[in-house]
Order: structure tokens, then sequence, then C-alpha cells
């Protein structure tokens, strides 16, 4: 089976996110992609399967499959368009998050996803010694976003993971801040998958968005990850949807060995 890895919001190689990315005719076994998803032991490998206009596509992290991922997705229709169908301009994914639709814009995938405004939630003292530092607002959505004051803090921020690991609450940890070369920037923690550090999330951008876009007073924001590798999304809020355009480069192409 061919297996491709793409940087996802990334200009070049080494930057952005790594996915791992199976285009397949029909499903695997669930054991059988957990288990290349593990042997990977990248944030995120995306299968999909062809079905009638569009795909079907799920995600599996090294612990787990997910609801959500963008930097995969934004993998998956890079290979699709530079591989599978050329000159395709608009992907079509079936998802346990529904329809998700990546539109090709030249070197630019632009996904939209759903909006996904986090609430207002309490701070606990477990979460201040996990994080290392204390955050100045906290919300809930699907993972536990923690707003910063500086963004100096987001990027010199060293959480424990094996504490972030036992928070009660959430699935990942987002921290995120205001930014004076960017609109926002952050980092995202998910120890509960066995990904300590994701490097571009865009799923935790169905969050930010609607955030950042209430708090600063506009739709269109240019965002930047402040993980080792870095990213770049360019975001829009638009109704109760997010769009979240990004570049990727191939990494490699394989073939994956194995019996069902």
């Amino acid at each position: 089976m061919k297996y491709f890895v793409v940087d996802a919001f990334a200009e070049r190689v080494f930057e952005g996110n790594p996915a791992g990315v199976c285009i397949m005719e029909e499903w695997l076994p669930d054991d059988t992609m957990q288990n290349i998803a593990a042997e990977n032991n990248l944030s995120e490998t995306a299968f999909a399967v062809k079905e009638e206009e569009g795909y079907r596509l799920r995600w599996f992290t090294p612990g787990g499959e997910i609801d959500l991922c963008g930097h995969a997705t934004l993998a998956t229709a890079y290979v699709i368009s530079n591989y599978y169908e050329n000159n395709v301009e608009r992907i079509k994914f079936q998802t346990m998050s529904g329809e998700l639709v990546v539109l090709k814009k030249d070197e630019l995938y632009e996904m939209d996803f759903p909006s996904r405004m986090p609430e207002e939630f309490t701070l606990t003292e477990q979460m201040v010694e996990a994080l290392g530092i204390k955050p100045i607002e906290t919300y809930l959505g699907r993972d536990l976003m923690f707003v910063l004051e500086k963004e100096e803090e987001v990027l010199n921020a060293s959480p424990d993971f094996s504490k972030l690991e036992k928070l009660p609450d959430g699935l990942g940890v987002l921290i995120t801040s205001k930014s004076e070369k960017y609109d926002f920037v952050s980092r995202c923690f998910f120890p509960k998958l066995n990904v300590n550090e994701d490097p571009v999330c865009g799923s935790a951008h169905c969050n930010f968005i609607p955030f950042w876009s209430k708090r600063l007073g506009k739709d269109e924001m240019v965002a930047r990850q402040l993980s080792k590798r870095g990213g770049t999304l360019y975001c829009k809020l638009v109704g109760d949807r997010v769009t979240i355009g990004g570049t990727a480069v191939l990494y490699s192409i394989a073939d994956i060995n194995f019996d069902c």
C-alpha cells in the first residue's frame, strides 16, 4: 500500500506538521489502521477511501482515532490533488465531524471546518501546576484552552506532559495569546493521545478562530503556531463555519508491507 508523508502548513520540508496519508480502494480493519498509525508515530495518519463524488476520511493518532484533524485533512487533499486526481479544485470529505470541503487555490489549500467556540471554564491549581504558568483566561471545548498574557509566554512555555495527561477535562491542551507580527499565536499539546506537542494543529483553530475573531473584531486573521517546526495558518470566520488555509510539501512516498 502506498504511504505518503506530507508536511502540512509548511512552505518547505521540515516545517509545519507532518501527516501520514493512505488512499485506499477499501477499508482496512480498524486495528490494522491503528497499528499503522502507531508504527508511523506521527501525530496523525489519515486514511481515505473514494466514495461517489468524494472521499470518506478517518484520522488516527498513535493513541487512537480522533474526530477532527486539520493538518492531516490538508495533507490528504494535497496527495489526492497531486497523485490521484490531477487538476481537481474541490475535494469533498465525509468524516466523523460531518462533510468537510477543501478548495485548492493555486498552492493554497483552504479547508471548511465547523466553528467551535469554547466555553469559559474554571481554572484549577492542578492546571497551573501542569502548565507551569498561570493563564489569564480558561476555556473548555473538546480541548482545554488557556489564554496567556504575552506571546513570549506561549513561545517559552514548558508544560509537564505527565501532569497534562492527568488533567480530567479536555482531550488536548491549547495555549494562545495575541501577537504583534500575526493576529494570534498558539501551541497545542495532546499527551492523552501519545502526542506531547502537535507542531501545527488545524482542529484547534476551530476554537481559536471564533474566539480571536470576537476578541479582535475581525473575521480574517493570520495565525502562527510557535512549535519548534512552526506553521502559518490563514483563518476566516464564516458564520458557524471557519476556513483554514495553508500550503503543503511532500516529504516522502513509500510502500507499507503488512498482513491484515
